[in-house]
C-alpha cells in the first residue's frame, strides 16, 4: 500500500489570515465613514440668477452634511447622491410636507415581499422637495429655501428608525 505525501495546510491557513484582514480592514473603513459629516461654512445666500450650490450625499441611513446650513429665501442648486447601497429619499420640507410624503412611501409600500411597488406620490401642492435615488445615483434641483423650520427626513418606510435623519439650520442674513 502506498502512502500519499501529508497535505500542507498552508494555503489554508494563508486564506484564513487574508480573510480575517480584508473583513477587518472592511469594519473599519465602514465606521469612518458613518460619521455625519458637518456642513462646511457658508457665504452668502443664493439668487434665482446665481443659485449656491448645495450637496448633500445620502449614506446608508445618515446625510451628509447634518446639520445643513441654509438661508431663508434663498435659491439653491441643490445637488443629491446615493452613496448608501439601498434607495434612499430626501424631503426638504416642514412637518406637513414630510407627512405627506411619509403616507405617500407607505401606500407604495407593496404587502409582499418581492412584489412591484407603485410610485409614491404626493398630492399636488404638498411643497418642499423629493428627490428618490437608487443607489449610485445623482439628481440636481434648484430650490427656493421658504423661511420657516423645514426638517430633513428619508420617509422610506425604516430609514428614519434607522438614523435617517438630518438637520436644517436656517442662517440669519
Amino acid at each position: 500500500m502506498t502512502q500519499s505525501p501529508p497535505v500542507s495546510r498552508l494555503p489554508v491557513v494563508f486564506l484564513a489570515v487574508f480573510m480575517a484582514v480584508a473583513i477587518g480592514l472592511v469594519l473599519y473603513f465602514a465606521s469612518a465613514n458613518s460619521v455625519p459629516v458637518a456642513s462646511p461654512p457658508i457665504g452668502s445666500p443664493g439668487t434665482s440668477a446665481a443659485p449656491r450650490p448645495v450637496t448633500v450625499i445620502m449614506r446608508d441611513y445618515h446625510f451628509d452634511p447634518t446639520p445643513l446650513h441654509l438661508y431663508g429665501g434663498e435659491t439653491i442648486a441643490l445637488t443629491v447622491v446615493n452613496a448608501g447601497m439601498v434607495e434612499h429619499e430626501l424631503v426638504l420640507g416642514d412637518a406637513a410636507v414630510q407627512s405627506a410624503w411619509a403616507q405617500a412611501d407607505l401606500a407604495a409600500t407593496p404587502a409582499a415581499p418581492f412584489a412591484t411597488a407603485p410610485p409614491a406620490s404626493a398630492p399636488p401642492g404638498t411643497g418642499g422637495v423629493r428627490v428618490l435615488l437608487q443607489s449610485g445615483g445623482q439628481a440636481t434641483v434648484i430650490y427656493t429655501v421658504p423661511n420657516e423650520k423645514l426638517l430633513l427626513l428619508c420617509n422610506l418606510p425604516g430609514h428614519q428608525e434607522r438614523g435617517m435623519i438630518g438637520e436644517v439650520v436656517l442662517e440669519v442674513r
